[in-house]
């Protein structure tokens, strides 16, 4: 049976580290303390700072989920702002932001979006090959 964490924050830049922290959190709960947690950190960071920025449903709340199996961790950010899908953008160098998601797409093995009846969710999957997992779960 797979291992699975959920947890919401409010829609505001002042959560973003907490989320960062949770996730850690459960990381290292499932005995998770390499590259592959950093990746996974790393990544609900961009995608939770994504929602954060640009969801447009004011007082809400941004969802964090993940999933392990023995074959892959699953990281979703969902938020309620179901229209507005994201999009890979090319950056100029003098940009500060814009870079998120090609660091979405060169860490994790797969990534996408889906709309769901009352918000959007990005999700990104890392494979389990060669990443330390411990057995009991």
């Amino acid at each position: 049976m797979p291992a699975s964490e959920s947890f919401r924050i409010p829609k505001h830049r002042r959560h973003v580290p907490t989320a960062r922290q949770r996730v850690r959190k459960t990381l290292a709960d499932w005995g998770i303390t390499d590259e592959l947690a950093d990746a996974v950190t790393l990544l609900a960071n961009e995608l939770v700072t994504n929602a954060v920025t640009h969801c447009r449903v004011p007082h809400s709340q941004i969802k964090v989920e993940l999933t392990l199996d023995e074959k892959e961790l699953v990281l979703e950010v969902s938020d309620p702002d179901r229209d507005r899908l994201p999009r890979p953008h090319d950056s100029t160098p003098d940009e500060e932001g814009g870079r998120g998601l090609a660091l979405v797409a060169s860490l994790a093995a797969n990534w996408g979006c889906r709309q769901e009846p009352y918000a959007k969710c990005v999700w990104a999957h890392f494979a389990l090959e060669g990443a330390h997992v411990p057995a009991t779960l």
